[in-house]
């Protein structure tokens, strides 16, 4: 595959999509909806067992093998190097063939870019090609009982004991802790230290006895999330990120992926969503009705501003001039309003029938009933919208920061 990264864009396209055509095994298309949300508005348990179907694995092994997941990392740590512009076409062909983009999820999309930009060269060596194979599959400890939104008056602490830290805490809304082997943490281990000063950016096993792990009932009737309480678990210090005190500055580079990484191919999964309203929405006939057009075609607007924002996000990244109006809050405040405002839109568009389950209680919710409850939180997971405008408000607009 690198051997076609220097085509034109156009070309590259092509090449991406006749590699697919020739590796991605026969009725691997079948086997799952891949183009489907997972997180956040769908459930994610159907693509859990699609997984781990065999067809699956085998494409896993040939992306391996073809340096194709995470092709945007550095040819030294298993990736082909890969411009974003070439990753985001690669995600694209995916998508447009029906085929999964293999991807590590919490590992990929937020501890590699912490260890890239913080990591020294031994942490990357180890950590990031465990992370590539799906070894290491990580989920976020930063979310306490008592620190959401305000992080930096997190609880959690971490004892510095010779070689290694130890770790004591409670971590809570913690997403898919039940499948991760590790956990990426904040702690404060500088007794006395207070808000940014003092945070440690840690990696800890969660196979350690001292880890207990709580799943949350969601409303939805899943539980994604879990509580994770953490009673002196040790982690070495080599799997301190940033140095010892200096999390808070990796922690910011975890969190500006976690809103803006995906900027521009967050939204082909709006957009099948969307999509599929709209056909559902004609089926039965509602599309006659010109509110419910105007409505729709609303939607469909916002869907593409986000591509439009991506494209701008992605320009930016790789002329290396990203101004103040790209800030990863932008983003994350406009797909998350427009989840929750599509989740709104089914409610009053499908009428009385979509409160009601379609086999009686106790039974599974349809998808659009489905993507109504779980789209309540996207706009407080990740930062809350609160929070998104008052960044925007003191990054972007250049506003005073209000007094508390």
């Amino acid at each position: 595959m690198n051997s076609f990264a220097t085509l034109p864009l156009p070309d590259f396209r092509k090449a991406v999509r006749s590699w697919i055509a020739e590796h991605a095994p026969q009725g691997l298309a079948e086997v799952h909806d891949w183009n489907r949300p997972v997180i956040g508005a769908m459930d994610t348990e159907p693509f859990d067992r699609a997984e781990r179907h065999p067809l699956y694995r085998e494409w896993e092994r040939r992306l391996l093998a073809a340096g194709l997941v995470c092709p945007q990392w550095p040819v030294e740590y298993g990736g082909s190097g890969w411009t974003p512009d070439r990753a985001a076409a690669f995600v694209e062909e995916c998508h447009r063939a029906g085929v999964p983009r293999v991807t590590r999820h919490m590992g990929e999309d937020l501890v590699a870019p912490a260890l890239l930009a913080h990591g020294t060269e031994e942490q990357k060596a180890y950590f990031l090609p465990r992370i590539r194979t799906g070894e290491h599959r990580y989920c976020q400890g930063f979310s306490e009982p008592d620190s959401g939104s305000d992080l930096a008056s997190l609880r959690t602490r971490g004892r510095v004991d010779g070689d290694r830290v130890v770790v004591s805490g409670q971590k809570t809304w913690t997403s898919l802790a039940e499948l991760a082997t590790h956990m990426f943490t904040l702690c404060r281990t500088e007794p006395g230290s207070s808000r940014h000063r003092g945070i440690s950016y840690v990696l800890i096993e969660l196979d350690d006895p001292g880890v207990q792990i709580r799943p949350i009932p969601q409303i939805t009737g899943r539980s994604e999330f879990c509580e994770v309480f953490l009673d002196e678990v040790p982690a070495p210090l080599f799997n301190v990120v940033g140095g010892l005190g200096d999390g808070w500055r990796v922690a910011m580079t975890t969190l500006g992926a976690e809103r803006g990484g995906k900027a521009s191919t967050q939204r082909l999964g709006f957009e099948r969503e969307v999509t599929d309203l709209l056909r559902l929405l004609t089926d039965q006939g509602r599309m006659r009705d010109p509110l419910v057009r105007r409505q729709l075609a609303l939607a469909l607007g916002q869907v593409e501003v986000m591509r439009m924002q991506g494209d701008r996000v992605l320009a930016g990244v790789m002329s290396g001039r990203l101004d103040r109006g790209l800030d990863p809050s932008t983003g994350k405040l406009m797909w998350s309003e427009f989840q929750r405002e599509l989740g709104d839109l089914l409610a009053r568009v499908l009428g009385p029938e979509f409160v009601v389950r379609p086999d009686g209680a106790g039974f599974p919710l349809d998808e659009w009933q489905d993507l109504f409850l779980a789209s309540r939180a996207d706009t407080i997971y990740a930062g809350t919208s609160q929070i998104q405008r008052n960044l925007i408000a003191e990054r972007v607009l250049g506003l005073p920061r209000g007094e508390h």
